[in-house]
């Protein structure tokens, strides 16, 4: 897949990154809606990819952190942080990037979904439960 260029807001930091795959993904859990007043998008970088800038990190559970520009607040990319087989996978924000040329193939916790909005067409969707089981997280009343 081509690498592609991509920014924040302000153009502070500059994202160097390519798609491990052709597809975009929308989670829908309440940490994401919060951090952007509605979905995440991203697709997943391949390692290697390149952030130069004033990049703050925020450590947002017990099992993932999540970065964005010091100066501007834009959302960067989420990153799996615990041990096992997906440690270190990053999800680039998509919105960085003028255009991925990808579709969107999957909704992560879809019962988080409001009723106030929905994509047209068909793709995977996953509950909540099932995306925790998918990354084995802890139970219930830890942190997300």
């Amino acid at each position: 897949m081509p690498e592609l260029q991509g920014q924040c807001m302000c153009g502070a930091v500059t994202i160097t990154a390519t798609p491990a795959q052709d597809a975009l993904g929308a989670c829908h859990c309440d940490q994401c809606r919060r951090w952007t007043s509605s979905m995440l998008v991203t697709f997943q970088a391949e390692p290697g990819y390149a952030a130069l800038g004033p990049v703050k990190i925020f450590t947002s559970s017990d099992w993932a952190e999540r970065a964005f520009c010091a100066d501007c607040g834009s959302a960067l990319w989420y990153r799996i942080t615990l041990p096992g087989e997906m440690h270190g996978q990053t999800q680039m924000a998509a919105g960085l990037f003028e255009d991925t040329g990808h579709a969107l193939k999957l909704e992560l916790y879809i019962d988080k979904k409001p009723e106030g909005y929905a994509f047209a067409g068909e793709r995977r969707q996953m509950t909540k439960a099932q995306v925790e089981a998918m990354y084995a997280l802890p139970e219930e009343g830890e942190n997300q």
